[in-house]
């Protein structure tokens, strides 16, 4: 009875959400205080509940319990524990079940650490993370249980697929569920600000650390994500631009101009209702994603599903929930006004030019993933969209916004002098122009326009934060104190802004500097490849818990030297009846040597593809130093003082209730 226990337990969470939308958004607008009191209890109800669903879905998969459809369709008794444990979220019952807990969970994080906030503000707060969680409760329910009964029950499991069992996605979707649905906090406390008509500084410092924390959690899924595609597709790239991957890059995208420009609102009272369209436009593409994942409008690794009808939902979902709030918007919008004056040449504009790149871009990404469905849908034809097009309008995109990234924390705010700000940047462009000249000269006939720009972007990047930090310093108060003395959001940023520089690197040399090769080879036979000599040592059997896997020695030798012996597999799973590519990488900080055995040619052959892949691990050491700078810029603790002060002096009581 486990399961029909689960899906008691996701009906009962439904009346106790509804009940946390209907109750206390109506208190709120009474100025009842009974009314409001019940979102905090809800929240928590709602999470047990939904948590209790997951534990009994869990449950399921660990103990093979294939009378339920959705274990039978995606595990196996041969299955390894780790990814059953993985499997529950491995389709798309399953992955739905996820994000509500996790939607759950971060209601449940407001409920809790917003104790010092205002009890109307956190009512309409919590109703509308509520009202969000009624639809995915409702979706679950109605079109896609996870605890339907399979009867008779099935002998054996149809075990998961195979690109799935990997330890990158035992991880990834959970942390790229935590950004996505991180974005519904922004949201919330942005619609919830337009209904009490209370859209000043205020709430914008109040969302602004539950923002950084989501953008933390989807940069840190992206990264992995991208990593796994690497290890485990044998293709050896790290992007490919495929829609879903697009679809958690155009939240990330928006989202960023989000945290930059709840900054401005926070500590200048300027483009407040610019950012309140972030924040619906930052959960809008989220949901987007959930569209295009589930909707079986294209075809892809990720995606998760491909019934129309559970994708009609998510898209008539997807129009109320952007429909109403930019109804709200419209509504309540023209009486905001900005309260920090600024001129042309200040921190201001060149965050807004910041926004408005990263919104261009993302509005690029939009298009190419979009275009080719809607000709499709219309019967226009087929087309793909693929990098060169993504290349084309992201270069020139990211050259400005790499030098703006460099000019922004150096400039003032409200206003500066053209010739002080000059005279300030002078050093730094001169420093990055003799980096590059220096990277010349050591490249020589290997470099190329686009590697000597992509360093001095990055130089200029990584010496203009280097001075801002030592800015910072005071002689009086020496190192240490200075230290103390500089808010972590600073170090924050700055940690950020040096991963977007490493970043810029690891792009630039691996994409210009890889080499790789197709290549047959029978045992004792060798290939030399930058440098390098791999030797083909030979092939044998070797059993895995649920596949068989032919895996080839192949040592590598560089002027005679042994480096090292990798051990590439090509797996085949009987249940599934697939095969897999699992690639073997000699893992270094300059560079990767990656081997991917390909088919038996007969008579010993095998194919194999080899590559040389150069500072490819800067592209997630970069991606890692983002990661940093947002738990560093989370945890600043100016956020928590000043929600403090200003719950304190009531400064959020247009009903009168504290």
């Amino acid at each position: 009875m486990i399961p029909e226990l689960g899906h008691y337990a996701l009906i009962l969470a439904l009346c106790i959400t509804l009940v946390q939308v209907v109750l206390p958004i109506i208190g709120a607008a009474r100025g009842d205080v009974r009314w409001m009191s019940v979102a905090r209890p809800a929240a928590v109800g709602q999470f047990v509940f939904v948590a209790v669903a997951y534990a009994c879905l869990t449950y399921a998969f660990i103990t093979d319990d294939f009378s339920v459809a959705y274990v039978a369709q995606n595990s196996n008794s041969a299955l390894p524990l780790i990814y059953r444990i993985s499997g529950v979220w491995g389709a798309h019952e399953g992955s739905l079940l996820l994000w509500t807990l996790i939607l759950s969970t971060w209601t449940l994080a407001v409920a809790v650490f917003s104790r010092t906030l205002t009890l109307a503000f956190v009512a309409r707060v919590l109703g509308i993370m509520g009202f969000i969680s009624v639809g995915f409760l409702l979706f679950m329910l109605l079109t896609s249980d996870p605890f339907s009964r399979l009867l008779p029950a099935a002998l054996e499991g149809q075990d998961l697929n195979p690109l799935l069992q990997d330890p990158g996605l035992a991880i990834h979707p959970p942390m790229l569920y935590m950004g996505y649905v991180g974005f519904s906090v922004a949201f919330s406390f942005a619609m919830a600000a337009l209904l009490g008509g209370q859209l000043d500084s205020a709430w914008a410092r109040w969302s602004r650390p539950w923002t950084t924390v989501a953008w933390t959690f989807l940069t840190l899924g992206i990264t992995l994500g991208s990593w796994w595609a690497y290890n485990e597709l044998g293709w050896g790239g790290w992007w490919f631009w495929d829609p879903v991957e697009n679809a958690s890059f155009m939240p990330w995208l928006v989202g960023t101009a989000l945290i930059h420009s709840l900054s401005v609102t926070e500590k200048r009272g300027a483009f407040k209702t610019w950012t309140v369209l972030l924040a619906l436009f930052a959960f809008a593409l989220s949901l987007l994603g959930t569209f295009l994942v589930r909707s079986g409008v294209l075809t892809s690794v990720h995606a998760f599903a491909t019934d129309p009808a559970r994708g009609m939902y998510v898209l008539i979902f997807l129009g109320i929930v952007v429909g109403g709030s930019l109804i709200l918007y419209a509504w309540r919008a023209p009486r905001v006004r900005s309260t920090g004056d600024f001129k042309l040449l200040s921190r201001e504009t060149l965050l807004l030019c910041n926004n408005i790149i990263l919104v261009v871009a993302a509005a690029s990404v939009l298009l190419g993933t979009l275009y080719p469905l809607i000709l499709d849908a219309l019967n226009l034809g087929k087309i793909s969209v693929g990098p060169p097009y993504f290349s084309a309008i992201f270069i020139p995109l990211m050259v400005i916004l790499l030098i703006l990234l460099g000019i922004g924390p150096a400039a003032r705010w409200k206003q500066n002098s053209g010739r002080w700000l000059f005279g300030r940047l002078l050093t730094s462009a001169v420093l990055s122009v003799l980096i590059a000249a220096g990277a010349l000269l050591v490249l020589r006939e290997r470099s190329s326009i686009m590697v000597l720009l992509s360093i001095l972007l990055a130089a200029w990047v990584v010496v203009t934060t280097v001075i801002n930090l030592y800015g910072r310093y005071s002689p009086e108060l020496g190192l240490s104190r200075s230290i103390r003395r500089t808010p972590r959001g600073f170090f924050g940023m700055t940690m950020a802004h040096l991963g977007v520089a490493v970043f810029t690197l690891g792009v630039a040399f691996s994409g210009a500097f890889s080499t790789e090769q197709d290549v047959g080879l029978a045992p004792g036979q060798s290939y030399d490849l930058s440098g390098y000599q791999f030797r083909f040592e030979g092939v044998k059997q070797v059993p895995g818990p649920n596949y068989i896997a032919s895996q080839a020695s192949v040592q590598v030798l560089r002027e005679g030297q042994l480096i090292s012996t990798l051990s590439p597999q090509k797996r085949i799973y009987p249940v599934r009846q697939m095969a897999m590519t699992e690639a073997a990488v000699d893992v270094g900080m300059f560079r990767d040597l990656y081997v991917a055995l390909g088919e038996d040619l007969g008579n010993g052959h095998w194919s194999f593809r080899l590559y040389y892949k150069p500072f490819v691990r800067w592209i997630w050491g970069g991606a890692l130093f983002m990661v940093m700078g947002g738990i560093l810029a989370a945890s600043d603790r100016r956020y928590r003082l000043a929600v403090r002060r200003e719950a304190t002096a009531n400064r959020y009581l247009p009903e009168g209730v504290s």
